[in-house]
């Protein structure tokens, strides 16, 4: 099984940025959690980080092409506006787990819209760095069932 995790926009300043909604982890910490999850059942992760919108596209796009079985995906900002994401996220007919740290819904009012949601076999908000192992998890077994 293969599974690229995609992380979008800002998320590499996990630990330093805002650390009261996103907690102090960073995102090589999450990174390895994944890596470590991963590795019990041989499941091959490609970890991807960008913040441009385009190299995010360009990364499901390889992921088809390079018989990627699924994506773990944490748009960030683009969640709520990015089309062009949502259209290559149907476009590559692979299961897509939307996951995000904060709980989007309690936020702010612009942030309670995910235009990816509808495209995505599952949607896990709110429990920190670990909305990213809930990810994985549900994929995983996604992808076996």
């Amino acid at each position: 099984m293969k599974i690229l995790v995609l992380h979008g926009p800002n998320l590499n300043l996990l630990g330093t940025r805002e650390p009261h909604i996103y907690g102090t982890d960073t995102l090589d910490d999450i990174n390895a959690r994944l890596r470590e999850r991963a590795a019990r059942d041989n499941i091959e992760l490609r970890i991807v980080q960008t913040n441009h919108e385009g190299v995010m596209v360009d990364e499901l796009h390889r992921a088809r092409a390079d018989g990627f079985d699924g994506v773990l995906l944490n748009p960030g900002a683009l969640t709520h506006y990015s089309y062009s994401l949502r259209d290559a996220i149907a476009a590559i007919e692979k299961p897509v787990v939307e996951v995000h740290l904060s709980n989007i819904f309690k936020r702010e009012e612009f942030r309670h819209r995910s235009v990816i949601t509808a495209v995505c076999v599952g949607h896990i908000v709110g429990f920190g760095w670990r909305s990213y192992l809930l990810g994985l998890e549900g994929l995983i077994q996604h992808l076996r069932d």
